[in-house]
């Protein structure tokens, strides 16, 4: 999820009023509207990757800000991602419990007692902070608050700078979004 250095309270609701003057969920904008976000370059490279994970397994390390989906025996796609800054990093198995496309967003209570000028939420669409896609985690059935994203800001990944979340390029998050399906395992290093 964003940083509060990040994504400040006048961001969102420009966010908001920007999303508000969309035609449709085509993505098309009205004249005078701000253009749409940049989606980001590709950081993604298909890498030798060493693991007894079954393919469609994401693993995650942290301290490499990289993700990586196992495709084979020895391989995977290599993305670069933001991890959770100092005191936000986790680590485990969890499992991925759903996927949106261009997903509203509901900062969690706890992110909402640290930063009181968040909104309680910000509306599905392109100006939305979770970007163009999210993966929804979840453990043991329960949902962990904690989601792999994309981001409206290029410039936004490669960093230790979310409140837990992981976060891609949207080039990346919607290249990831079609190979990883509903119920894969994720595990985070």
């Amino acid at each position: 999820m964003p940083s509060a250095s990040r994504f400040t309270a006048a961001h969102l609701a420009g966010a908001f009023v920007a999303g508000l003057v969309l035609v449709s969920a085509c993505g098309l904008a009205q004249a005078g509207s701000p253009p749409l976000p940049a989606m980001g370059p590709s950081l993604r490279k298909a890498v030798a990757f060493e693991t007894g994970e079954q393919p469609g397994t994401i693993v995650i390390r942290r301290q490499e800000k990289a993700l990586y989906l196992v495709t084979g025996q020895g391989q995977a796609l290599r993305y670069q991602i933001s991890v959770g800054r100092d005191g936000f990093g986790w680590t485990g198995t969890v499992k991925v419990a759903s996927k949106t496309e261009w997903p509203q967003w509901r900062p969690p209570k706890e992110m909402r007692a640290r930063q009181p000028e968040l909104p309680a939420m910000v509306p599905a669409g392109p100006y939305n902070p979770l970007g163009a896609r999210a993966l929804y985690l979840s453990r043991d059935g329960r949902d962990t608050l904690y989601r792999i994203h994309g981001t409206n800001d290029p410039k936004g990944v490669g960093f230790d700078g979310t409140s837990g979340c992981f976060r891609l390029t949207n080039t990346d998050v919607i290249d990831l979004f079609k190979r990883v399906a509903v119920g894969a395992k994720v595990v985070v290093e």
